[in-house]
């Protein structure tokens, strides 16, 4: 049931001022706007928490991580039925998010039980060593203190309050304290609350994870100043991300901030594919970039074709594929209202033909597809920027050079594409070191709207698509972000940690 409570420390708690919650359908409810006061007793709480919790062993760490998941899949339908009220996404996609968000969970316990993530190197003593002995050296990745989590709008189970960052933060040893997201303040709770009971069933200190409803501007900022705060996590836009990012670097004690926030993830239509199946890649395209109503970070907006009767193929058979998309809901109204923002900017820009589109009312969305030329789009850095939402503009290039150019020239990426055929390799040899100096991924002949939570994933690349370009957000490896290397010299085994 709800509640409308902060869970701090252990304790469900809340009292002052509340703000509702703006369902796509269903009952609205009320829930206590978080404070400066509730941020502190969090951190705090995370602070005592991480006296034994920074320094418990993997194998507890790891049940702890698999009682979550446990404790989630219990609530299973209750969690479907707030999250379809709140957001609007189907039930199917809801199941299958809550699927990736335990095996998230499960799979990071499986990491940390095997250790391979903590990188330990020892370096053997030689006091024999001319002209100087060698001290004994051990190394390992310890955590590094309370983390702060911002909930994400797209993904209200992935990448919010027991998603990504969470699952990495946790398997770490690092306690959490969860920013809720007020797009689906009923589906965090309910979420903290599994993440509560797992808690209580591992006997572990209640400050290892807090979870504080939004309560604005205000709040966020202390969250992510707060001293005993020793990195961020955040999926959101690049406004946002950037404000939060610019308060951790003015810190007294600067920390990291691990934001990913967004992309246009450009494809690109390499000749012999073009000529061999324009049009089987217009179909797909207008597939990935509709999924969800277009709300994914790696929504595939741009797509770079040389202009000829390839292009045009191309061209009409997405318009097509997108003319029989229907309206979708989205997230919130505010993501409507900057969809159809975006929309409004992208058909104002320098030399945009407007396809297909038409405005939509409240919170649906119906896709747009717009065309411009290659000197055009150079000429508009304005077209350059996300939309997010079910848009996609078709970049008709004079040739190859023209291609390379404006991938030399893209902003950092999440994703970028090479749709190719055998007779492309010199064409892709041509622009892969391009490109992965812009992208955290680079995708071959597929579309990047589906992120593995793999060994091998890498979410995240240059600024702006996120905000530190040797991280992920999704992934094994997502786990390294909240550790730190500390060297052990001639230190007695006993005073070690165990995971050495």
């Amino acid at each position: 049931m709800l509640t409308g409570k902060h869970l701090i420390s252990g304790e469900w708690s809340g009292s002052g001022a509340t703000f509702a919650s703006t369902p796509s359908s269903g009952p609205s409810h009320d829930f206590f706007k978080g404070t400066t006061s509730d941020v502190d007793r969090a951190v705090e709480g995370a602070e005592a928490a991480f006296a034994s919790f920074g320094w418990s062993s993997r194998e507890s760490r790891a049940a702890f991580l698999r009682k979550i998941a446990d404790e989630i899949d219990a609530r299973g339908d209750a969690i479907t039925e707030i999250g379809m009220q709140e957001t609007g996404l189907p039930e199917a996609r809801l199941i299958g998010e809550r699927g990736r968000t335990t095996g998230q969970l499960k799979l990071f316990a499986d990491v940390i039980e095997a250790g391979d993530y903590l990188d330990r190197r020892h370096d053997e003593a030689l006091p024999d060593r001319a002209p100087l002995p060698r001290p004994d050296l051990k190394m390992i990745q310890r955590p590094i203190g309370p983390v702060a989590v911002f909930g994400a709008s797209n993904f209200p189970l992935a990448f919010s309050t027991a998603g990504g960052d969470t699952a990495a933060a946790l398997a770490a040893g690092c306690p959490v304290v969860v920013k809720g997201h007020p797009a689906h303040p009923g589906t965090g709770e309910i979420v903290a609350q599994a993440i509560d009971a797992a808690i209580k069933a591992c006997d572990l200190h209640g400050g290892v994870f807090s979870f504080v409803q939004d309560g604005g501007l205000e709040m966020g900022a202390h969250l992510v100043q707060h001293p005993l705060i020793k990195a961020v996590g955040f999926t959101g836009s690049l406004r946002g991300g950037r404000a939060l990012f610019d308060l951790c670097a003015a810190r007294p004690e600067p920390i990291p901030f691990f934001g990913e926030l967004g992309s246009i993830n450009p494809m690109f239509l390499l000749p012999e594919a073009v000529a061999s199946r324009a049009g089987e890649i217009g179909a797909g395209w207008a597939g990935s970039l509709t999924m969800g109503a277009g709300q994914f970070c790696t929504n595939p907006g741009i797509a770079l074709v040389i202009e000829g009767a390839g292009a045009e193929a191309f061209q009409t058979a997405a318009e097509a594929a997108l003319a029989e998309v229907a309206e979708q809901t989205m997230l919130t109204d505010g993501i409507a209202e900057a969809y159809r923002g975006g929309s409004a900017r992208v058909a104002e820009g320098q030399g945009v033909t407007q396809l297909l589109g038409s405005p939509c009312d409240s919170r649906a969305a119906a896709p747009y597809l717009f065309a411009v030329s290659g000197d055009d789009w150079q000429a508009d850095h304005a077209l350059h920027d996300e939309v997010f939402g079910p848009l996609g503009i078709v970049v008709q290039v004079r040739d190859m050079g023209q291609m390379e150019e404006i991938a030399r020239g893209l902003d950092g990426q999440l994703t970028c594409t090479l749709h190719m055929d055998a007779g492309d390799r010199a064409a892709a040899q041509a622009l892969l070191p391009l490109l992965e100096r812009k992208a955290g991924r680079i995708l071959a002949n597929g579309f990047p709207t589906g992120v593995e939570v793999a060994d091998a994933m890498v979410h995240g690349g240059p600024y702006p698509a996120s905000t530190n370009f040797g991280a992920t957000s999704v992934g094994t490896l997502s786990i390294r972000r909240f550790l730190r290397p500390v060297c052990y010299q001639n230190l007695d085994a006993d005073l070690l940690p165990e995971t050495i």
